[in-house]
């Protein structure tokens, strides 16, 4: 199930789901990992929640039911930003209550967490959330770094004030190059991830079938003996 959420199954990387935010606000860590934090939760309290009432739910009004449950767990996150992460929360701007409509959530709810207890519903979505969150912050790294010269720049907007001397300046008198950070930048980058990743599984698999046929059958055999051995 880990190696599933953050490499195999990866809902970004894999799935292709959840692209319209994570193309559209990955320009920056900070704003990645705030976006990527938020999902993962909204992730794992909705497939808690659906694996409670799996057995209470017809199927009539399955989907209703979950996209509810996902709107009330987005709700609340985006209520907790506005409290304590108001700035990061204007920047995503319309992203965190469109946490609602990402397919990967809704998808792991029915797919998943509506067939199993709350334990392993709980850590499938936590992978989930964690592979979805791995790639928004990769990606959000590569334009951050590309398109600023720097790294991890306006922490401060989601830890407070003991993050505002995390800012890792890569280049300086770096010229920024603003197509990075623009949305051709991040279609450009989130190909680059796809195949990387396509990569390292092809080369995967060729060592693989190279090993199994430097191994070559099994030299063992079962033998028919008829008749008596003196």
């Amino acid at each position: 199930m880990i190696y599933n959420g953050i490499w195999k199954n990866n809902p970004a990387l894999v799935q292709l789901l959840g692209l319209c935010p994570m193309l559209a606000v990955t320009s920056t860590v900070v704003n990645a990992l705030g976006l990527g934090l938020a999902t993962m939760v909204v992730l794992v309290g909705s497939n808690i929640a659906v694996s409670i009432i799996r057995n209470y739910v017809a199927d009539a009004v399955r989907l209703p039911a979950f996209v509810m449950i996902i709107a009330s767990f987005t709700t609340c996150i985006e209520l907790i930003m506005q409290a304590y992460t108001y700035e990061l929360y204007q920047i995503l701007g319309i992203f965190i209550p469109l946490i609602v409509t990402n397919c990967a959530i809704l998808g792991r709810a029915d797919a998943f967490a509506s067939r199993n207890p709350v334990l392993p519903s709980a850590l499938d979505g936590f992978m989930m959330g964690l592979g979805f969150m791995f790639i928004l912050v990769t990606l959000g790294a590569m334009r951050e770094l590309i398109g600023q010269g720097t790294l991890f720049s306006d922490m401060q907007l989601l830890f407070g004030d003991m993050a505002i001397h995390w800012k890792i300046v890569v280049f300086d008198n770096y010229p920024n190059v603003l197509f990075a950070v623009l949305p051709p930048g991040a279609f450009i980058g989130l190909g680059l991830l796809i195949a990387g990743k396509n990569y390292l599984d092809e080369r995967e698999k060729k060592r693989i079938a190279a090993q199994k046929a430097k191994d070559g059958p099994s030299a063992s055999k079962r033998v028919r003996v008829t008749g008596q051995v003196s």
